[in-house]
């Protein structure tokens, strides 16, 4: 994909070069052209599209290792980085202590901007307001909508958890499903405990949760293959994030069950899985477009005082995705896109 993008890059230059060179000899409106068609040529050689300052942006989320939903959002944080002018840096942990000694550490080191994850809003709000305090500007992304104004932040990028919750409920209702099970894979995640309430209120039938350790994907897979076994019943699996989709199909195979399996978020072995069928639904609340929004809509505000939200978050989900769609998100998650 890398040589596809490369290839279009140096299309686009020599097509913006040579609109340029046509346009050199028209007068002041040529001119403009001209720059406008130099402009285009350095954006399709990945070259910043603006002449700000080198600002540098710090993200820092509650993401754990290996988290392909993260990769996302990053993958679209640099999108915007590369764009802006921006010096775009990353560090994330799942552990709530650690997370606001990294946003502490980007504070010391003076960044000019912070995107910041509130999974545990408590062990966040001082850092947050601390930033604020040095006169740094904060966009909070993915979680914590509800605590985001309240601790300074100019706005929150992401999906309304308890919306999205509510959407999975009544997809699951539209199914004909009676009994459902939302397995948590980080407890104290006030994100994930809004999904599920929100799927238990928009859901006619029973919903329960099912705490997981995430970090142990071994651990995942026993525990709702356990709790099928226990109880035939439970004709429906909603797993709370991409990679755990697949343990909880392979649970399900295990138990001899055939709860239909049903996910937040996407990735490209999700899509996989709503082609072949192996997954009922995915909830896509679009990661790219919360990194890219967030150094932009930062970008904005530093070189223009632009916020945008109103004070309400800025909404990039939820979208239902199914079979239908599989086949063109198939491509644009092998990308790194959605």
């Amino acid at each position: 994909m890398a040589r596809a993008r490369t290839g279009l890059r140096v299309i686009g230059a020599v097509l913006a070069v040579t609109v340029g060179m046509g346009l050199a000899g028209c007068s002041s409106t040529g001119g403009k052209r001209a720059e406008d068609a130099r402009r285009a040529a350095e954006a399709a050689r990945g070259e910043a599209a603006v002449t700000t300052p080198r600002w540098t942006f710090a993200m820092v989320t509650h993401s754990g290792d290996g988290d392909t939903f993260w990769d996302i959002v990053q993958n679209g944080a640099r999108e915007a980085a590369a764009k802006d002018n921006i010096n775009f840096l990353y560090a994330h942990s799942d552990e709530a202590q650690q997370q606001a000694q990294l946003v502490d550490s980007y504070i010391a080191k003076g960044v000019d901007a912070l995107i910041v994850t509130l999974a545990k809003p408590e062990a966040m709000k001082d850092v947050v307001g601390k930033a604020r305090r040095a006169g740094i500007p904060v966009i909070t992304v993915n979680s914590g909508s509800e605590q985001s104004r309240e601790f300074g932040a100019l706005t929150h990028i992401g999906q309304d958890e308890s919306v999205a919750g509510r959407a999975v409920g009544e997809e699951l209702e539209a199914r004909g499903r009676t009994k459902a099970l939302c397995v948590l894979h980080e407890q104290g995640n006030v994100g994930h405990e809004q999904r599920c309430d929100g799927a238990r209120e928009g859901f006619g039938g029973d919903l329960q949760n099912l705490y997981v350790d995430g970090t142990n994907m071994p651990d995942v897979r026993s525990s709702i293959e356990a709790k099928l076994q226990a109880d035939p019943g439970i004709d429906a699996v909603v797993t709370l994030g991409a990679p755990f989709a697949d343990a909880a199909v392979q649970a399900a195979k295990a138990a001899g069950s055939g709860a239909e399996v049903d996910t937040f978020d996407l990735n490209a072995k999700v899509a996989a899985g709503l082609q072949d069928g192996s997954l009922g639904f995915a909830v896509d609340q679009q990661p790219y477009l919360q990194g890219y929004q967030a150094v932009d809509l930062l970008w904005l505000y530093k070189y223009n005082a632009d916020v945008l939200g109103g004070g309400l978050p800025v909404l990039t989900g939820p979208q239902i995705v199914t079979q239908k769609d599989a086949a063109r998100l198939k491509d644009l998650t092998e990308r790194g896109t959605r």
